[in-house]
C-alpha cells in the first residue's frame, strides 16, 4: 500500500502523478462500461411503462392494464415475455462477465473493451429498428453482452 508521500510498494521510487491524455482518455473508456449499464437500466424501466411500447409489443399486458386501472399497478406486469425481456440483459451480462477474463487474458484489455462495445452497439441497432418481441430479446442480449464485458474488462488487473 502507498505511503501517504507516494512512495510506491517495493520499490521505493516517487509516483510522478503526471495526467497524461492516454491516461485520461483510458479512464473514460473505462468508466463506459457503468455508464452504458446505468443508462440501460433507466431506460428499460421507463420504456417498459409506456403505453405504445406495450401497444406494439405486448398487446397482453396492455390489455390487462387497460382493463384493471384499480388494481395495484405491480399485478399489471406479469407477462413471462416481458420478464423475458427485462430479464435477458442481466443474464447476458452475468455470462459475459464470467467468459471476459479469460478473452481478455488473451486478447487484452484494449481489444476486449473494443468487442464488448461492439456487442453493446449491435444490440443497441437491433432494439431500435426492432419490429418483433423476438428482436427486443435478442437485442437485450447483445447489449447485456456488451455491458458484462466491458465491466468485467475494466476492473481485471493485468
Amino acid at each position: 500500500m502507498p505511503a501517504a508521500g507516494g512512495i510506491g510498494p517495493g520499490n521505493g521510487k516517487e509516483y510522478p502523478g503526471n495526467l497524461t491524455p492516454f491516461v485520461t482518455i483510458t479512464c473514460i473508456v473505462a468508466a463506459m462500461g457503468g455508464l452504458i449499464f446505468g443508462y440501460d437500466i433507466g431506460i428499460s424501466g421507463g420504456v417498459t411503462t409506456m403505453t405504445p411500447f406495450l401497444q406494439k409489443f405486448f398487446r397482453e399486458v396492455w390489455e390487462k392494464k387497460e382493463a384493471n386501472k384499480s388494481t395495484n399497478q405491480y399485478c399489471q406486469y406479469d407477462s413471462q415475455t416481458l420478464t423475458m425481456f427485462t430479464s435477458s440483459l442481466y443474464l447476458a451480462a452475468l455470462l459475459a462477465s464470467l467468459v471476459a477474463s479469460t478473452v481478455t487474458r488473451k486478447l487484452g484489455r484494449r481489444l476486449s473493451m473494443l468487442f464488448g462495445g461492439l456487442l453493446f452497439f449491435a444490440g443497441a441497432l437491433i432494439n431500435g429498428f426492432a419490429k418483433a418481441v423476438w428482436m427486443l430479446i435478442v437485442g437485450r442480449l447483445l447489449l447485456g453482452f456488451g455491458i458484462g464485458f466491458a465491466n468485467q474488462v475494466r476492473t481485471i488487473k493485468s
